[in-house]
């Protein structure tokens, strides 16, 4: 006889126990003990949120290498209701204990065979029901997860309409789904409730805009409505604002702009245009990818698009200030380049309209497709390609979280004929479709790399760049943890080589996401340890601390509306001279635009309560002793380097938090 002691820990989420029938099997090299009725031992207390019950199975005999455990569920009186378990340890007649995770649902008349927590990659699981286990986990996933092409020359999605169609262990927690529609409901309804959200007004005044902020100011936000005027605020966007990803260095001005040494030779001080480029202070803004697209209507009336450039000179203080700016491709009389020596009125229109471009490339190239749909082809890769006991599989899962539901979200809610990018930006419609394409024609694998997008854009040395500077720490961070993980498990270049699984993974995503675009320098294979490191170091970085950075000031930048307009009523000036206040307030949103916006910026930007830091993993993925000290080890870098941007911070008149890894979450969950 063999007696083994199972341990059954059931979640703490809302809802997570059940009263149904819980049956437990056991499977191992030798044999596999008979189905247990778990509930016999404890039927009065069934298994309840957050309990842990303990029970012992006897077997005739050993059933040798314990491979996995086979959870079933039955009825308790016609009550069909799901029980959600966290894990499950099996102590073996020999005292060897096994931890055997779950943390999913488990409905009625449904089965679950959990693998145990040792990782293995594919050709060390030699057992010939191991293999089979894992080849059918990979065969089922691939039935649920399905590609869909969302539209020609994107990447693909998941064929899923609906969230309630998916599989309830990637779809949001109850406390999850419950905190994000009650704030969306809630922020729409304090601006219905204002009588504004309808509204085709043309704002009186800048002062009208203060009391939308009134309920939800913070120092950023006060900030921004206090110096969004300034050059010396619109040039530090370009670095530590919501899109800190087109600045670059300048050394040859583009023949489409044609910039004169006269033209800024006062905002130089004293010096000139070719010796500051030499020196390497002068930097440009192309919004080249936004040219020839036509604006949306918004509220029945057109909305324009301009693809401006933007050339900019950091001072002897280190201070990023605007010198020049074209709000079209073509150089021309119709088209002139405004200069800080204009009037008030037309360099304020200008950056107005540069703003309004920076909305449209943020939300659709930067974030959206940069990290949400880039997350998502990595997601799809990983349930389809790689199977629990894969240490790929552990080592991203975390980051997985709620990437598919958020995104779908997105698509049904936000960028949807009806959606609000689509009803109250000018880049909706089918400029934002286009406009994705040519965005995702633009992906490089050297531009989802920060160290490498870093040198390529030629800002290693520019100061003040908070972005760059808690970035490549955190860059640092995840590089150190990934390389201790995947180091442990494959220990030479042929392991890369020998595993089938991890091929066809990257094979997907280089199809699926980035269109079989060898240009893009997305590998299709891999043959080094190394460059499995730097991928999946990129593919974390990409769903945590760059999605950070993306999308969690989205209301501090752009809760003040003029600095971060969703959509402009008026075309570009063609001429100087012709701008007064009025006319900006024309051009500018409506007030239901306006109050729209605001309300899905400050839902995108709002912490949830079911919120998981960087290197908060509340899935216990594994028992061996090696990732379980790297986790650790992970989990002390991220606090050393968040007690560093707070002393830092300190500092600051405006601090930069958004790489701060107390307020980086594990994936794009929101």
């Amino acid at each position: 006889m063999g007696t083994y002691e199972v341990t059954v820990h059931t979640g703490t989420r809302a809802l997570a126990g059940t009263t149904s029938y819980i049956y437990i099997q056991l499977r191992g090299t030798e044999a596999e003990s008979e189905e247990k009725n778990l509930n016999q031992a404890y039927f009065s207390l069934g298994f309840s949120e957050g309990s842990v019950r303990s029970f012992k199975v006897e077997c005739k005999a050993s059933l040798g290498e314990l491979i996995y455990v086979k959870l079933s569920s039955k009825p308790f009186m016609g009550l069909d209701n799901q029980w959600f378990c966290n894990k499950v340890l099996v102590t073996t007649p020999e005292d060897g204990e096994f931890l055997f995770p779950c943390y999913r649902w488990l409905g009625c008349e449904e089965k679950l065979v959990l693998r145990h927590a040792k990782a293995s990659l594919v050709f060390q699981d030699t057992n010939p029901i191991s293999q089979r286990h894992r080849m059918r986990q990979l065969e089922e996933r691939q039935e649920i997860f399905g590609w869909k092409v969302y539209a020609e020359g994107m990447p693909h999605v998941n064929h899923y309409e609906s969230a309630l169609d998916m599989p309830a262990e990637v779809r949001f927690s109850f406390s999850k789904n419950t905190d994000f529609y009650y704030t969306a409901g809630t922020q729409l309804l304090a601006l219905k409730l204002e009588g504004l959200a309808d509204s085709k007004k043309t704002w009186g005044s800048f002062n009208e805009l203060d009391r939308l902020l009134c309920e939800n100011r913070n120092k950023t936000i006060d900030y921004v409505e206090a110096h969004w005027d300034e050059d010396e605020f619109f040039g530090y966007q370009f670095l530590n604002g919501l899109n800190p990803m087109m600045i670059q260095r300048c050394s040859k001005l583009p023949e489409n702009f044609p910039v004169t040494e006269e033209m800024v030779k006062d905002s130089l001080g004293g010096s000139s245009l070719e010796v500051e480029m030499k020196k390497g202070n002068i930097f440009l803004c192309d919004y080249k990818m936004l040219d020839g697209l036509v604006g949306n209507e918004v509220h029945g009336r057109q909305q324009y698009l301009t693809a401006p450039l933007v050339l900019l000179y950091c001072d002897p203080y280190g201070m990023m200030l605007p010198i020049a700016i074209q709000l079209g491709q073509k150089a021309g009389v119709q088209n002139p380049i405004f200069l800080p020596t204009d009037s008030k009125t037309d360099w304020q229109l200008a950056k107005i309209f540069v703003r309004a471009a920076e909305f449209s490339v943020q939300e659709v190239d930067i974030h959206l497709l940069r990290t949400h749909l880039l997350s998502e082809v990595f997601t799809m890769a990983t349930w389809r390609n790689l199977p629990f006991p894969h240490p790929l599989f552990k080592l991203l899962i975390p980051h997985t979280r709620y990437t598919f539901q958020i995104n779908i979200l997105a698509r049904n809610r936000l960028i949807s004929e009806d959606g609000s990018i689509t009803k109250y930006s000018g880049i909706g419609g089918a400029a934002l479709e286009e406009f994705l394409r040519r965005a995702t024609a633009s992906l490089t694998y050297s531009s989802l790399c920060l160290p490498d997008n870093i040198s390529e854009r030629g800002l290693e040395e520019v100061p003040h760049y908070y972005y760059r500077d808690d970035g490549m720490k955190m860059w640092n961070v995840i590089n150190k943890y990934v390389e201790g993980v995947l180091q442990h498990y494959y220990t030479s270049d042929d392991d890369v080589k020998n595993d089938t699984e991890v091929e066809s993974w990257i094979s997907e995503i280089f199809t699926k996401g980035f269109q079989e675009r060898k240009s893009t320098g997305i590998p299709e294979t891999f043959q080094a340890v190394k460059e499995l490191i730097k991928f999946v170091t990129m593919v974390i970085f990409t769903a945590s601390a760059q999605h950070g950075a993306l999308n969690n000031g989205q209301f501090e930048f752009g809760g003040w509306m003029p600095n971060f307009p969703t959509a402009l009523r008026k075309p570009p000036p063609e001429h100087k001279g012709q701008t007064n206040e009025d006319t900006i307030l024309e051009t500018l949103p409506d007030v239901g635009t306006t109050v729209n916006g605001m309300a899905v910026l400050k839902l995108l930007s709002t912490k949830s309560t079911d919120h998981y830091p960087l290197g908060v993993f509340p899935e216990e993925l594994y028992d061996e002793e090696v990732p379980c000290t790297l986790i650790e080890e992970f989990r002390k870098d991220l606090r050393e380097l968040s007690d560093d941007i707070e002393e830092r911070n300190k500092k600051l008149e405006l601090p930069y938090t958004y790489m701060d890894p107390k307020n980086v979450e594990n994936s794009v969950a929101i």
